[in-house]
């Protein structure tokens, strides 16, 4: 199995951070502008992304400014069954925002793509965070 890992440091509290990926502002400001979220272990967060199809992510954990959990149950064919983490941690107002998107079944050029779009989620997540200005989907120029 693959997984694709990132990390970035974001200069603002974690409790800002964890706000902005686990609510529908800040993940319409970060990711895309069409969702619906809550930040409710076990709700199923609906993402779109112009593509003709949901992306759905389960939620199985959360913990507040520490940790968020989802697993894919509907997208592209190879994202389903894969999980997406997030885990935060906090030093000198400096938050660490570690990504995994584990359980890729094979390396291709969608992982690839893909490993190049969670950089972009977590610079956007960053800018978000820090200047109250992401870059979500709708607004990349590809």
């Amino acid at each position: 199995m693959e997984r694709i890992e990132q990390i970035n440091y974001i200069k603002t509290p974690i409790s800002t951070v964890y706000e902005a990926l686990t609510s529908e502002d800040g993940l319409g400001n970060v990711w895309t502008k069409k969702l619906k979220v809550k930040a409710e272990l076990g709700f199923i967060n609906e993402f779109d992304f112009d593509e003709g199809y949901l992306t759905k992510m389960k939620i199985t954990e959360l913990q507040e400014n520490s940790k968020i959990v989802w697993e894919c149950i509907a997208s592209d064919k190879e994202w389903i069954g894969t999980g997406i983490s997030f885990e935060l941690s906090e030093k000198d107002n400096i938050t660490t925002v570690v990504l995994r998107h584990f359980n890729w079944r094979e390396l291709t050029d969608f992982y690839r793509w893909c490993s190049y779009n969670w950089a972009m989620f977590l610079y956007s997540l960053k800018t978000y965070c820090e200047n109250q200005q992401g870059l979500p989907y709708q607004d990349r120029k590809f």
